[in-house]
Protein backbone atom coordinates (compact mmCIF):
# COMPACT_ATOMS: atom_id res chain seq x y z
CA UNK A 1 0.00 0.00 0.00
CA UNK A 2 2.52 2.61 1.13
CA UNK A 3 6.05 2.89 -0.23
CA UNK A 4 8.27 5.38 1.57
CA UNK A 5 11.01 7.28 -0.22
CA UNK A 6 14.43 7.52 1.42
CA UNK A 7 14.24 10.75 3.41
CA UNK A 8 11.43 11.79 5.66
CA UNK A 9 8.75 14.27 6.66
CA UNK A 10 7.15 17.05 8.62
CA UNK A 11 4.33 19.17 10.17
CA UNK A 12 2.66 20.37 13.41
CA UNK A 13 0.15 22.28 15.57
CA UNK A 14 -0.13 23.51 19.12
CA UNK A 15 -0.47 20.83 21.78
CA UNK A 16 -3.64 21.29 23.76
CA UNK A 17 -5.37 23.21 20.98
CA UNK A 18 -7.12 21.55 18.06
CA UNK A 19 -6.30 22.45 14.50
CA UNK A 20 -3.25 23.17 12.41
CA UNK A 21 -3.39 26.91 13.09
CA UNK A 22 -4.57 27.52 16.66
CA UNK A 23 -5.48 31.03 17.70
CA UNK A 24 -2.66 33.13 19.20
CA UNK A 25 -0.08 30.37 19.13
CA UNK A 26 3.67 31.02 19.35
CA UNK A 27 4.40 28.44 16.64
CA UNK A 28 3.64 28.53 12.94
CA UNK A 29 4.09 25.56 10.64
CA UNK A 30 4.24 25.95 6.87
CA UNK A 31 4.17 22.71 4.89
CA UNK A 32 4.18 22.80 1.10
CA UNK A 33 3.79 19.68 -1.07
CA UNK A 34 5.73 19.62 -4.35
CA UNK A 35 2.41 19.35 -6.24
CA UNK A 36 0.47 22.60 -5.97
CA UNK A 37 -2.92 20.86 -5.81
CA UNK A 38 -1.67 18.21 -3.34
CA UNK A 39 -2.78 15.47 -5.78
CA UNK A 40 -0.46 12.70 -6.98
CA UNK A 41 -0.83 9.74 -9.30
CA UNK A 42 -0.49 6.20 -7.98
CA UNK A 43 3.18 5.30 -7.62
CA UNK A 44 4.31 8.94 -7.83
CA UNK A 45 6.68 9.97 -5.05
CA UNK A 46 5.69 13.02 -3.00
CA UNK A 47 7.93 15.52 -1.25
CA UNK A 48 6.96 18.16 1.28
CA UNK A 49 8.86 21.29 2.24
CA UNK A 50 8.57 22.12 5.94
CA UNK A 51 9.16 25.30 7.91
CA UNK A 52 8.68 25.91 11.61
CA UNK A 53 8.67 29.38 13.16
CA UNK A 54 8.45 30.55 16.77
CA UNK A 55 7.53 34.19 17.21
CA UNK A 56 8.08 34.38 13.43
CA UNK A 57 11.71 33.26 13.83
CA UNK A 58 12.89 30.10 11.97
CA UNK A 59 13.71 27.34 14.45
CA UNK A 60 17.17 26.02 13.65
CA UNK A 61 18.20 22.56 14.82
CA UNK A 62 14.78 21.66 16.26
CA UNK A 63 14.07 17.92 16.16
CA UNK A 64 10.90 16.82 14.39
CA UNK A 65 9.24 13.49 15.09
CA UNK A 66 7.13 12.25 12.20
CA UNK A 67 4.65 9.49 11.47
CA UNK A 68 3.41 8.60 7.98
CA UNK A 69 0.65 6.21 7.03
CA UNK A 70 -2.67 5.76 5.21
CA UNK A 71 -5.48 7.98 6.49
CA UNK A 72 -7.06 6.60 9.71
CA UNK A 73 -4.68 3.63 9.86
CA UNK A 74 -1.50 3.06 11.89
CA UNK A 75 1.67 4.76 10.72
CA UNK A 76 3.88 2.63 8.51
CA UNK A 77 6.90 4.84 8.95
CA UNK A 78 8.11 6.98 11.82
CA UNK A 79 11.36 8.70 12.63
CA UNK A 80 13.11 11.99 13.32
CA UNK A 81 14.69 14.82 11.39
CA UNK A 82 16.25 18.18 12.27
CA UNK A 83 15.41 21.56 10.84
CA UNK A 84 18.17 23.57 9.23
CA UNK A 85 17.51 27.28 9.79
CA UNK A 86 13.86 26.38 10.34
CA UNK A 87 13.45 24.37 7.14
CA UNK A 88 13.56 20.78 5.88
CA UNK A 89 12.56 18.82 2.82
CA UNK A 90 10.99 15.45 3.35
CA UNK A 91 10.33 12.80 0.68
CA UNK A 92 7.25 11.01 2.02
CA UNK A 93 6.77 8.21 -0.47
CA UNK A 94 3.74 7.18 -2.47
CA UNK A 95 0.64 4.99 -2.45
CA UNK A 96 -0.27 2.07 -4.68
CA UNK A 97 -4.04 2.42 -4.12
CA UNK A 98 -6.30 5.49 -4.23
CA UNK A 99 -6.44 7.31 -0.93
CA UNK A 100 -4.70 9.79 1.35
CA UNK A 101 -1.28 9.71 2.92
CA UNK A 102 -1.42 11.20 6.42
CA UNK A 103 1.76 12.88 7.68
CA UNK A 104 1.87 13.90 11.35
CA UNK A 105 4.64 15.79 13.10
CA UNK A 106 5.57 16.93 16.52
CA UNK A 107 8.29 19.14 17.92
CA UNK A 108 9.21 20.16 21.46
CA UNK A 109 10.73 23.45 22.52
CA UNK A 110 11.59 23.80 26.21
CA UNK A 111 8.28 22.97 27.95
CA UNK A 112 6.12 23.45 24.83
CA UNK A 113 5.01 20.84 22.32
CA UNK A 114 3.69 21.74 18.90
CA UNK A 115 2.02 19.45 16.37
CA UNK A 116 0.94 19.65 12.76
CA UNK A 117 -0.41 17.34 10.08
CA UNK A 118 -1.03 17.27 6.36
CA UNK A 119 -2.70 14.80 4.02
CA UNK A 120 -1.77 14.22 0.40
CA UNK A 121 -4.13 12.74 -2.20
CA UNK A 122 -3.29 9.84 -4.48
CA UNK A 123 -5.68 9.34 -7.41
CA UNK A 124 -8.68 10.51 -5.34
CA UNK A 125 -10.88 10.56 -8.44
CA UNK A 126 -10.64 6.76 -8.39
CA UNK A 127 -12.00 6.37 -4.86
CA UNK A 128 -15.25 4.44 -4.88
CA UNK A 129 -17.78 3.25 -2.34
CA UNK A 130 -17.50 -0.05 -0.56
CA UNK A 131 -20.90 0.37 1.07
CA UNK A 132 -23.37 -2.26 -0.17
CA UNK A 133 -26.72 -1.16 -1.60
CA UNK A 134 -29.53 -3.24 -0.06
CA UNK A 135 -31.89 -4.79 -2.61
CA UNK A 136 -34.89 -3.32 -0.80
CA UNK A 137 -33.34 0.13 -0.15
CA UNK A 138 -35.92 1.97 -2.28
CA UNK A 139 -38.90 -0.01 -1.02
CA UNK A 140 -37.79 0.46 2.59
CA UNK A 141 -37.70 4.25 2.23
CA UNK A 142 -40.85 4.43 0.10
CA UNK A 143 -42.76 2.62 2.84
CA UNK A 144 -41.16 4.71 5.60
CA UNK A 145 -42.05 7.97 3.83
CA UNK A 146 -45.63 6.84 3.30
CA UNK A 147 -46.01 5.91 6.98
CA UNK A 148 -44.48 9.18 8.17
CA UNK A 149 -46.76 11.19 5.89
CA UNK A 150 -49.75 9.92 7.88
CA UNK A 151 -48.59 11.92 10.90
CA UNK A 152 -50.68 15.14 11.11
CA UNK A 153 -48.59 18.24 10.51
CA UNK A 154 -49.09 20.73 13.29
CA UNK A 155 -47.03 23.90 13.38
CA UNK A 156 -46.40 26.51 16.06
CA UNK A 157 -44.62 29.70 15.06
CA UNK A 158 -43.51 32.67 17.12
CA UNK A 159 -41.77 35.85 16.03
CA UNK A 160 -38.22 36.31 17.36
CA UNK A 161 -37.42 40.04 17.54
CA UNK A 162 -33.83 39.32 18.59
CA UNK A 163 -32.92 38.03 15.13
CA UNK A 164 -35.32 40.17 13.11
CA UNK A 165 -34.39 43.45 11.43
CA UNK A 166 -35.56 45.93 8.86
CA UNK A 167 -34.48 43.38 6.22
CA UNK A 168 -35.96 40.15 7.58
CA UNK A 169 -38.33 38.52 10.03
CA UNK A 170 -37.22 35.57 12.14
CA UNK A 171 -39.53 32.95 13.62
CA UNK A 172 -39.01 30.01 15.93
CA UNK A 173 -41.01 27.13 14.44
CA UNK A 174 -42.12 23.84 16.03
CA UNK A 175 -43.27 21.11 13.64
CA UNK A 176 -44.79 17.71 14.40
CA UNK A 177 -42.96 15.12 12.33
CA UNK A 178 -42.51 11.38 11.84
CA UNK A 179 -45.00 10.27 14.51
CA UNK A 180 -47.61 12.01 16.63
CA UNK A 181 -45.91 13.67 19.59
CA UNK A 182 -42.51 13.83 17.87
CA UNK A 183 -41.40 17.40 17.10
CA UNK A 184 -38.52 19.27 15.55
CA UNK A 185 -37.72 22.96 15.78
CA UNK A 186 -36.03 25.49 13.58
CA UNK A 187 -35.39 29.15 12.95
CA UNK A 188 -37.21 30.45 9.90
CA UNK A 189 -35.90 33.69 8.39
CA UNK A 190 -37.98 35.41 5.70
CA UNK A 191 -36.86 38.48 3.75
CA UNK A 192 -39.08 41.52 4.01
CA UNK A 193 -40.56 42.64 0.75
CA UNK A 194 -43.04 41.49 -1.85
CA UNK A 195 -41.24 38.28 -2.83
CA UNK A 196 -41.71 35.55 -3.82
CA UNK A 197 -38.47 33.98 -2.61
CA UNK A 198 -36.48 30.73 -3.03
CA UNK A 199 -36.16 28.49 0.04
CA UNK A 200 -32.95 27.13 1.55
CA UNK A 201 -33.48 24.22 3.94
CA UNK A 202 -30.49 23.76 6.27
CA UNK A 203 -30.29 20.81 8.70
CA UNK A 204 -27.79 21.00 11.59
CA UNK A 205 -24.30 19.77 12.29
CA UNK A 206 -23.78 16.98 14.82
CA UNK A 207 -24.39 17.31 18.52
CA UNK A 208 -27.00 18.30 21.06
CA UNK A 209 -26.44 22.01 21.55
CA UNK A 210 -28.09 25.41 21.36
CA UNK A 211 -28.34 27.05 17.97
CA UNK A 212 -29.10 30.45 16.54
CA UNK A 213 -29.55 31.66 12.95
CA UNK A 214 -27.09 34.54 13.31
CA UNK A 215 -24.24 33.40 11.08
CA UNK A 216 -26.64 32.66 8.22
CA UNK A 217 -28.84 35.75 8.32
CA UNK A 218 -27.06 36.88 5.16
CA UNK A 219 -29.22 34.37 3.26
CA UNK A 220 -32.43 36.24 4.10
CA UNK A 221 -30.61 39.53 3.57
CA UNK A 222 -29.79 38.23 0.07
CA UNK A 223 -33.40 37.33 -0.75
CA UNK A 224 -33.68 33.70 0.39
CA UNK A 225 -36.09 32.16 2.87
CA UNK A 226 -33.96 29.99 5.14
CA UNK A 227 -34.88 27.32 7.67
CA UNK A 228 -32.15 26.31 10.14
CA UNK A 229 -33.44 23.05 11.55
CA UNK A 230 -33.00 21.30 14.90
CA UNK A 231 -33.48 17.50 14.87
CA UNK A 232 -33.84 16.37 18.51
CA UNK A 233 -37.16 17.97 19.51
CA UNK A 234 -35.41 20.43 21.82
CA UNK A 235 -36.02 24.16 21.75
CA UNK A 236 -32.82 25.62 20.27
CA UNK A 237 -33.05 28.65 22.56
CA UNK A 238 -32.64 26.69 25.80
CA UNK A 239 -29.78 27.91 27.96
CA UNK A 240 -26.33 26.35 27.64
CA UNK A 241 -26.46 24.73 31.09
CA UNK A 242 -29.65 22.85 30.20
CA UNK A 243 -28.10 21.65 26.97
CA UNK A 244 -24.99 20.50 28.82
CA UNK A 245 -27.14 18.38 31.12
CA UNK A 246 -29.08 16.90 28.20
CA UNK A 247 -25.91 16.20 26.25
CA UNK A 248 -24.34 14.49 29.26
CA UNK A 249 -27.32 12.14 29.42
CA UNK A 250 -27.96 11.50 25.73
CA UNK A 251 -25.05 12.81 23.71
CA UNK A 252 -21.99 11.07 25.11
CA UNK A 253 -19.99 8.49 23.20
CA UNK A 254 -21.41 5.54 25.13
CA UNK A 255 -25.07 6.42 24.55
CA UNK A 256 -24.93 8.94 21.73
CA UNK A 257 -27.88 9.35 19.42
CA UNK A 258 -25.87 8.24 16.36
CA UNK A 259 -25.64 4.71 17.77
CA UNK A 260 -29.13 4.69 19.30
CA UNK A 261 -31.12 1.79 17.82
CA UNK A 262 -28.40 0.82 15.34
CA UNK A 263 -29.32 -2.86 15.76
CA UNK A 264 -32.59 -2.39 13.87
CA UNK A 265 -33.20 -0.28 10.76
CA UNK A 266 -36.71 0.58 11.98
CA UNK A 267 -35.53 1.77 15.39
CA UNK A 268 -32.31 3.55 14.39
CA UNK A 269 -32.39 7.19 15.50
CA UNK A 270 -31.52 8.50 12.06
CA UNK A 271 -34.73 7.09 10.58
CA UNK A 272 -36.85 9.70 12.33
CA UNK A 273 -34.24 12.36 11.56
CA UNK A 274 -34.28 11.68 7.82
CA UNK A 275 -38.08 11.58 7.72
CA UNK A 276 -38.33 14.75 9.80
CA UNK A 277 -36.28 16.54 7.15
CA UNK A 278 -38.95 15.67 4.61
CA UNK A 279 -41.67 16.93 6.95
CA UNK A 280 -39.79 20.23 7.20
CA UNK A 281 -40.04 20.49 3.41
CA UNK A 282 -43.77 19.75 3.64
CA UNK A 283 -44.13 22.81 5.84
CA UNK A 284 -41.75 25.09 3.96
CA UNK A 285 -43.51 24.49 0.65
CA UNK A 286 -46.76 25.83 2.17
CA UNK A 287 -45.26 29.25 2.86
CA UNK A 288 -47.03 31.94 0.85
CA UNK A 289 -43.70 33.76 0.45
CA UNK A 290 -42.13 30.81 -1.42
CA UNK A 291 -41.64 31.24 -5.16
CA UNK A 292 -43.10 27.77 -5.79
CA UNK A 293 -40.05 26.58 -7.73
CA UNK A 294 -36.71 26.72 -5.92
CA UNK A 295 -36.12 24.47 -2.91
CA UNK A 296 -32.47 24.07 -1.98
CA UNK A 297 -30.96 21.74 0.65
CA UNK A 298 -27.73 23.00 2.20
CA UNK A 299 -25.59 22.06 5.19
CA UNK A 300 -22.20 21.10 6.59
CA UNK A 301 -20.87 17.97 8.30
CA UNK A 302 -23.94 16.14 9.69
CA UNK A 303 -25.96 18.92 8.06
CA UNK A 304 -24.23 18.24 4.76
CA UNK A 305 -25.14 14.57 5.11
CA UNK A 306 -28.77 15.42 5.84
CA UNK A 307 -28.91 17.82 2.90
CA UNK A 308 -27.71 15.03 0.58
CA UNK A 309 -30.10 12.50 2.11
CA UNK A 310 -33.00 14.92 1.69
CA UNK A 311 -32.07 15.56 -1.94
CA UNK A 312 -31.84 11.82 -2.53
CA UNK A 313 -35.24 11.10 -0.98
CA UNK A 314 -37.26 14.09 -2.14
CA UNK A 315 -37.42 15.18 -5.78
CA UNK A 316 -38.86 18.54 -4.71
CA UNK A 317 -35.27 19.57 -3.95
CA UNK A 318 -33.99 21.58 -6.92
CA UNK A 319 -30.37 21.99 -5.80
CA UNK A 320 -28.10 20.70 -3.03
CA UNK A 321 -24.96 22.14 -1.43
CA UNK A 322 -22.93 20.17 1.12
CA UNK A 323 -19.60 20.73 2.78
CA UNK A 324 -17.55 17.82 4.22
CA UNK A 325 -20.60 15.55 4.71
CA UNK A 326 -20.69 13.13 7.63
CA UNK A 327 -22.43 9.72 7.75
CA UNK A 328 -20.67 8.53 4.59
CA UNK A 329 -18.85 5.21 4.27
CA UNK A 330 -19.69 4.65 7.93
CA UNK A 331 -18.28 1.12 7.79
CA UNK A 332 -15.41 2.14 5.54
CA UNK A 333 -12.73 1.40 8.09
CA UNK A 334 -13.71 -2.28 8.07
CA UNK A 335 -13.07 -2.42 4.32
CA UNK A 336 -9.52 -1.11 4.53
CA UNK A 337 -10.11 2.57 3.76
CA UNK A 338 -11.02 5.61 5.83
CA UNK A 339 -14.53 5.67 7.30
CA UNK A 340 -16.78 8.64 7.93
CA UNK A 341 -18.13 10.32 11.03
CA UNK A 342 -19.21 9.13 13.61
CA UNK A 343 -16.29 6.68 13.22
CA UNK A 344 -18.29 3.75 14.53
CA UNK A 345 -15.48 1.24 14.22
CA UNK A 346 -12.61 3.31 15.62
CA UNK A 347 -14.29 5.30 18.41
CA UNK A 348 -16.74 2.71 19.75
CA UNK A 349 -16.50 -0.91 20.81
CA UNK A 350 -18.73 -3.77 19.73
CA UNK A 351 -20.16 -2.08 16.65
CA UNK A 352 -19.32 -4.80 14.12
CA UNK A 353 -22.28 -7.07 14.84
CA UNK A 354 -24.32 -8.57 11.97
CA UNK A 355 -27.41 -6.52 12.88
CA UNK A 356 -25.54 -3.22 12.97
CA UNK A 357 -23.65 -3.93 9.78
CA UNK A 358 -26.97 -4.75 8.11
CA UNK A 359 -28.56 -1.48 9.29
CA UNK A 360 -25.80 0.93 8.25
CA UNK A 361 -26.26 0.75 4.44
CA UNK A 362 -29.88 1.94 4.75
CA UNK A 363 -28.61 5.19 6.30
CA UNK A 364 -25.23 5.71 4.65
CA UNK A 365 -25.11 8.95 2.66
CA UNK A 366 -23.49 7.23 -0.32
CA UNK A 367 -26.63 5.26 -1.04
CA UNK A 368 -28.68 8.48 -1.12
CA UNK A 369 -26.09 10.27 -3.24
CA UNK A 370 -26.67 7.60 -5.93
CA UNK A 371 -30.26 8.88 -6.25
CA UNK A 372 -29.74 12.64 -6.36
CA UNK A 373 -30.91 14.23 -9.59
CA UNK A 374 -30.67 17.90 -8.62
CA UNK A 375 -27.48 19.89 -9.32
CA UNK A 376 -25.12 19.45 -6.39
CA UNK A 377 -22.19 21.47 -5.04
CA UNK A 378 -19.67 20.05 -2.58
CA UNK A 379 -16.64 21.48 -0.80
CA UNK A 380 -14.15 19.79 1.54
CA UNK A 381 -10.58 19.93 2.80
CA UNK A 382 -7.80 17.36 2.96
CA UNK A 383 -6.73 17.93 6.57
CA UNK A 384 -10.17 17.11 7.98
CA UNK A 385 -9.99 14.30 10.56
CA UNK A 386 -13.69 14.50 11.49
CA UNK A 387 -15.12 13.92 8.01
CA UNK A 388 -12.08 12.60 6.14
CA UNK A 389 -11.47 13.64 2.53
CA UNK A 390 -11.62 9.99 1.46
CA UNK A 391 -15.34 9.90 2.26
CA UNK A 392 -16.08 13.29 0.68
CA UNK A 393 -14.42 12.17 -2.54
CA UNK A 394 -16.39 8.92 -2.47
CA UNK A 395 -19.67 10.81 -2.10
CA UNK A 396 -18.72 13.21 -4.89
CA UNK A 397 -17.53 10.42 -7.18
CA UNK A 398 -20.81 8.57 -6.59
CA UNK A 399 -22.99 11.49 -7.71
CA UNK A 400 -24.44 11.05 -11.21
CA UNK A 401 -26.16 14.43 -11.32
CA UNK A 402 -24.79 17.74 -12.54
CA UNK A 403 -22.12 18.55 -9.97
CA UNK A 404 -19.43 21.03 -9.00
CA UNK A 405 -16.76 20.99 -6.31
CA UNK A 406 -14.53 23.38 -4.43
CA UNK A 407 -11.61 21.44 -2.95
CA UNK A 408 -9.61 23.38 -0.34
CA UNK A 409 -6.70 21.10 0.66
CA UNK A 410 -5.56 23.18 3.66
CA UNK A 411 -8.92 23.05 5.45
CA UNK A 412 -9.64 20.89 8.43
CA UNK A 413 -13.24 20.54 9.67
CA UNK A 414 -14.24 24.11 8.84
CA UNK A 415 -15.06 26.42 5.99
CA UNK A 416 -14.10 30.06 5.70
CA UNK A 417 -16.53 32.97 5.60
CA UNK A 418 -15.64 33.41 1.93
CA UNK A 419 -16.55 29.78 1.22
CA UNK A 420 -19.89 30.25 3.01
CA UNK A 421 -20.63 33.11 0.65
CA UNK A 422 -19.33 31.09 -2.34
CA UNK A 423 -21.92 28.43 -1.48
CA UNK A 424 -24.65 31.07 -1.51
CA UNK A 425 -23.40 32.40 -4.84
CA UNK A 426 -23.59 28.89 -6.31
CA UNK A 427 -27.10 28.49 -4.90
CA UNK A 428 -28.06 31.79 -6.50
CA UNK A 429 -26.88 30.52 -9.87
CA UNK A 430 -29.28 27.56 -9.59
CA UNK A 431 -32.36 29.69 -8.99
CA UNK A 432 -34.73 29.53 -11.94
Amino acid sequence: MLRIAPLLFLILTSAALAGNYPHRDDFLWVTTPDKSDWIYTLGEDATVSISLFRYGIPQDGVEIRYEIGPEQFPAELNGKLKLDNGHATLPVGTMAEPGFLDIRLQASYQSQTTKHHIKLAFAPEQLSTRTPLPDDFDSFWTKAIAEASMCPMTVERQHVPEFSSDQLDCYLVKIQAYRKGNYVYGYLTIPKGSGPFPIVFSPPGAGIKPMTPEKHLFYAESGFIRFDMEIHGLRPDLDHETYRDINASFGSRENGYLINGLDDRDRYYLKKVYLSCLRALDYLTTLPEWDGKNLIAQGGSQGGALALVTAGLDKRVTACAANHPALAEMAGHLTGQAGGYPHLFTKFEGMDTPDRLATIPYFDVVNFARRIEAPTFMTWGYNDDTCPPTTSYIVYNTLHCEKESLVTPLNEHWVSTETRHAILRWIGEQVK
